[in-house]
């Protein structure tokens, strides 16, 4: 098959050996930085992408997606309720609670916190904790025995194991008299222990949802959290549940609370793209250096080929052409690259902590303690194409002057 002209001759050009080696020496620098950065962007926004992941799994596995309130009074048939929302195609869970502000006492030592009475049979629809259980079970709350689930947090900073009794005051039961301050106590039988490493676990505890309803003397529920299939959509969720439930209910959803964190990590991703970009960015400057200096070597033959009757732009095509191949093998490169060590990265950050028998992830410092990846295509395919287009964007000016070149000046002194 025959390849056009301006083809043919920028690839005899790219596989032709030099007369300066110099300039072979530049043109394999810039191959070599294009794939470096490629690969290291790829890589870097997986790692972004999977502790993203890490925290919406964890943050939002615990957190309701959708939250239904009565509009200052407890919700009392509840039951109804749920099966009003779930008439929704976007709910797959509900699961009811009682709530209330606490502080939990053991011997001497303090913790304030959250108390939820829930359901054991109904909030594993919404929420990940019992599949998060360090020691014990949901299932030995029930009505009547006062057993309570800590998490891990609480349960460490009061000592507290199972089979201990921790005393459970009530804030909202705080009584104010010539003694001072009293609060409604009653004791609660540690039987489990969750962690999720989320902030649930400093903060929350479950008892049964019937026993939370007596301490308060509450009849009803404190809401309705749902689950829904698509996390990123409850925006419109919300307001389409509201709609269902005729406005007679305060319906929320979790970006009240975490949309602040979720929109700062989005922020650092699209920073980290535009500062990683730039190494991609200065490696292009190669491809510049290596074209300048190859038209100024190809001086002769751009004469001749000019003589010949070559167009300027057939010369612009073809030194365009020398540079967009080392521009895309370079991408290529690192495409492969940084698919591989994104793949790996968990693997290889495990066999360094076991060659080394060091923790770069302690667990008792960070949230996460594990290096979580998660290749997204389109920012494979993002990442590819914009280191492309910053190569062929550095062939333009040393093509034009090519194509620039006089014939009768560049054989003046040849």
């Amino acid at each position: 098959m025959r390849l056009p002209f301006s083809l043919f001759v920028g690839l005899r050009y790219t596989r032709a050996k030099r007369r300066n080696h110099f300039i072979s020496f530049i043109s394999l620098i810039s191959m070599i930085g294009i794939a470096l950065g490629v690969m290291v962007l790829i890589t870097v926004m997986s790692v972004m992408n999977g502790f993203e992941r890490e925290l919406r799994d964890r943050i939002l596995g615990m957190a309701p997606h959708v939250l239904v309130q009565g509009l200052g009074t407890p919700i009392e048939d509840w039951q109804a309720l749920e099966q009003k929302v779930k008439e929704h195609p976007e709910v797959i869970g509900a699961s009811p609670y009682v709530q209330t502000e606490s502080m939990f006492r053991f011997q001497g030592r303090e913790r304030f916190g959250m108390v939820q009475g829930v359901l054991p049979n109904k909030i594993g629809e919404v929420s990940i904790v019992k599949d998060n259980m360090l020691t014990g079970s949901f299932d030995e709350i029930k009505p009547g025995e006062y057993n309570i689930i800590l998490g891990a947090s609480i349960a460490r900073s009061l000592g507290l194991n199972l089979g201990d009794k921790v005393s459970l005051l009530i804030l909202k039961e705080t009584r104010v008299s010539m003694a001072g301050l009293s609060m409604r106590a009653k004791r609660f039988t540690v039987t489990g222990i969750f962690e999720t490493r989320s902030e649930a676990d400093k903060s929350l505890a479950f008892i049964h949802m019937d026993d939370a309803a007596q301490l308060l003397r509450q009849e009803g529920v404190t809401a309705l959290q749902l689950k829904t299939n698509n996390v990123m959509n409850v925006y419109d969720i919300n307001y389409q549940v509201s709609e269902l439930l005729n406005h007679q209910y305060f319906v929320t959803d979790w970006t009240r609370q975490h949309e602040t964190l979720f929109n700062a990590i989005d922020m650092e991703k699209k920073i980290m793209f535009i500062l990683l970009t730039f190494i991609i960015a200065v490696a292009a400057f190669n491809i510049v250096t290596s074209l300048v200096m190859l038209v100024t070597e190809k001086q002769a033959d751009i004469a001749i080929l000019r003589t010949l009757g070559a167009s300027p732009g057939s010369i612009l095509r073809i030194f365009m052409t020398s540079g967009i191949i080392n521009g895309l093998i370079g991408t290529l490169a690192g495409v492969i690259l940084g698919v591989l060590l994104a793949l790996n990265l968990p693997d290889i950050v495990n066999w360094v902590e076991t060659a080394f028998g060091i923790s770069v992830f302690p667990q008792d410092v960070y949230f996460v303690n594990f290096l979580p990846t998660e290749l997204i295509v389109d920012d494979v395919i993002k990442i590819g194409l914009s280191a492309f287009a910053i190569s062929i964007l550095a062939t333009l000016y040393p093509s034009w002057k090519a194509s620039k070149t006089q014939p009768a000046e560049a054989l003046r002194y040849e």
